[in-house]
């Protein structure tokens, strides 16, 4: 295809060849108003130079036609395997492809939005449109096809935000009538206070709207804690108590309707973070010794920790006569602290305390049903514990994981973990334990016991226990044998992990669960779980990967380390998924906690429709209902118009675009051709004169 065009190209600058031109026309006019004859002639010969300046050349361009770039949308997001939707999709494709192809002269892109698609940004069909034709300029586009639920996040707010002037089609999957129920976060706090509630805000949502009330299932970590019946569409505030440190995982579900699109969305999941507020602690110190302001020191420097002290100064056996308004100014409120407020205290250590009838029975009575029912206690044991008037012989003997021998080892030994302390998380890999022995300065007492229940997690001379655990009921007991760990506090012969091990030994007892040492853990890492079994036992058992839609997946762990086993497990669904050995279980959600893919699933027409209409395209359902076959409009292609489609074609542009092969330029004003009109205009202008003045004579 040739295409003639005139070009130009100036020899002198337009300022100067505008003054020429003036001056052209002034000296022309001047002419003929004094009738000077030949006047027109001149006119002519300046206009020539004029042209010759200006250096006109017909250019002849050789050019080759392109391809329309026609684009076709596929969108492969989540909510497009709902009911038969893939099929349409994937059936509209495939003709519509095949009818552009007919058109002739078309390069037809076929773009898949999975490329593009984020799992908490929602199906993103522009940025898959722009990705696809990045390498097309703007005037080859000659239309956008866009098969879709009609559900699309990133809708441009206006056709100039397109980048190109072509018409917008979309071809809607599913069908009408479609009607889904869901549930909607409102609120949904991260954080709340371990022994308090945190309110969750959301709400019901029904496509179409109904006013029918609906059971609302609240889970908290797989065990239900509460039904709550509600109205779709009206704010539900549910109050959530936090059972534990860590992640707590809550469950939203409503129940089912009839025939609705999917359940996915019927559920919404919520991860709590659980942190503890002050840790409430009560110290009761016994006989006085060094390593008492050791305890106070630690818990003090915690600002985390609220501490009550209670310390005997004065056994009731020692009297010396002194007036009681001397030796105390407030008296100790023991009937407060050991009665009705004790379910206050998050921990009580007894610091080589004896019965000195300074407590009174009923009072040890309320500890042990206190750690019974939840609490945790420990022991800090003395050289009073292998004798009558121990704690042991007090009704906290039924909390002891060790039964006195009555006999107390007093030469230097070094603390050493026991084979369960190795695999237990309150004493594996302790700073300095990497040596035999331990980097750990000495010892010099230890009172000797039996461990009756429990788990001794350190040893001390001739391999007896020193660090007992154990559990009570609901609550928890740790033992300590010896007075003698100020003597790390203190750095003597370099000192030990004092602070490691007490942070560690409070933890454990305050149930945080990165010290269970029986624990099944679960972590999303994207499309992956990373599965975690913390044990104390020689043999682990397969665990079993329980899928929202209820497939089962079962792995084998592998020994990581002393107590540690893993494995990683590639999953193919999005959701909450169960973790189980059989005892023990775990729940993670894999992907958001809430899609924004499935927060909407009803498909429709009218997200796409303005911005389809305003480029001159149309928006069109392909199936009646959800057993008809997929239906396509006449396709065609047209010129430039305002409208490209109707009720029964969609149309593409006919861009007109060509590539340009050859050119071939011819000067007008110079060379033959210039030289040729510049003397047939001197020649005119000399004969015409010659006989205007032979006339005359």
């Amino acid at each position: 295809m040739n295409e003639l065009t005139l070009s130009f190209a100036p020899l002198l600058p337009l300022a100067l060849l505008a003054a020429f031109a003036v001056l052209a026309v002034a000296v022309t006019v001047l002419g003929l108003l004094r009738g000077r004859r030949g006047t027109l002639l001149r006119g002519v010969g300046l206009a020539l130079v004029l042209c010759a300046l200006f250096d006109p050349s017909l250019v002849r361009e050789n050019r080759r036609p392109l391809k329309d770039v026609v684009a076709i949308v596929v969108d492969h997001s989540g909510s497009q395997t709902i009911g038969n939707r893939r099929q349409q999709t994937d059936k509209a494709a495939a003709e519509l492809k095949k009818r552009l192809q007919q058109l002739g002269n078309v390069d037809i892109r076929v773009i898949d939005s999975s490329l593009t698609d984020s799992e908490e940004d929602g199906t993103r069909l522009f940025a898959a449109l722009n990705e696809g034709l990045a390498d097309v300029p703007a005037e080859r586009i000659g239309g956008v096809f866009m098969i879709t639920d009609g559900v699309v996040d990133d809708i441009p707010a206006n056709p100039a935000a397109l980048g190109f002037k072509a018409p917008l089609h979309a071809f809607i999957t599913g069908h009408e009538g479609e009607h889904d129920r869901r549930v909607a976060l409102v609120d949904a706090p991260r954080f709340g206070i371990v022994g308090k509630d945190v309110t969750i805000g959301l709400r019901v949502i029904d496509a179409p709207p109904s006013n029918a009330p609906v059971v609302l299932h609240v889970r908290r970590d797989g065990n239900p804690i509460a039904d709550v019946t509600a109205t779709p569409g009206e704010l539900i505030k549910v109050p959530v108590r936090i059972d534990h440190g860590g992640p707590n995982v809550v469950e939203l579900e409503v129940q089912a309707l009839p025939g609705e699109l999917t359940t996915i969305n019927n559920k919404a999941v919520l991860t709590i973070d659980g942190v503890r507020d002050k840790l409430k602690v009560l110290l009761v110190s016994g006989e006085p010794h060094q390593g008492e302001r050791m305890w106070r020191n630690l818990l003090k420097s915690d600002a985390n920790v609220d501490l009550v002290h209670f310390t005997i100064l004065r056994p009731p056996e020692k009297q010396d006569g002194t007036p009681i308004n001397e030796l105390s100014l407030i008296a100790f409120p023991t009937a407060d602290l050991f009665g009705r407020k004790i379910k206050d205290f998050d921990l009580i250590i007894f610091d080589r305390y004896s019965d000195q009838s300074v407590l009174p029975s009923v009072y040890l009575d309320n500890i042990v049903r206190y750690v019974r029912n939840g609490g945790a206690l420990l022991i800090a044991a003395g050289p009073d514990f292998a004798q009558p008037e121990g704690i042991y012989y007090t009704p906290l003997g039924q909390l002891s994981p060790a039964r006195p021998d009555g006999t107390i080892t007093e030469r230097p030994f070094r603390a050493e973990i026991t084979p369960d302390g190795a695999k237990h998380p309150v004493t594996r890999g302790l700073p300095g334990s990497d040596t035999t022995p331990p980097a750990w300065s000495q010892w010099f007492r230890q009172i000797n016991a039996d461990v009756t229940r429990g788990t001794s997690v350190l040893a001390g001379a001739d391999n007896k226990p020193l660090l007992v655990l154990s559990r009570e009921d609901k609550g928890r007991v740790a033992l300590l044998l010896s007075d003698q760990m100020w003597l790390w506090a203190r750095g003597f012969e370099g000192g030990g992990p004092d602070l490691a091990l007490l942070r560690r030994l409070a933890h454990w007892l305050m149930k945080e669960p990165e010290l269970e040492e029986e624990a099944l853990r679960a972590k999303a890492v994207g499309h992956e779980i990373d599965i975690e079994r913390q044990s104390l036992k020689d043999q682990i058992p397969p665990v079993k990967i329980i899928a929202p839609s209820g497939k089962e997946i079962t792995t084998t762990l592998t020994p990581a380390e002393p107590g540690l086993s893993r494995a990683n497990v590639k999953v193919p669904e999005l959701g909450l998924y169960r973790v189980t050995d059989g005892t023990l279980s775990a729940l993670v959600n894999v992907g958001p906690e809430n899609p924004r893919e499935f927060q909407e699933v009803v498909s429709t027409t009218e997200k796409l429709r303005p911005l389809a209409e305003a480029t001159g395209g149309t928006v069109r359902r392909i199936a009646a209902d959800s057993g008809s076959d997929v239906i396509l409009p006449r396709i065609a292609a047209m010129r430039d118009s305002p409208i490209y489609g109707g009720s029964d074609y969609a149309a593409i542009r006919r861009t007109g675009a060509a590539q340009v092969t050859g050119v071939g330029v011819a000067p007008l004003a110079i060379g033959l051709v210039g030289l040729l009109f510049l003397l047939s205009s001197v020649v005119a202008s000399w004969l015409f004169e010659g006989r205007s003045r032979g006339a005359s004579t």
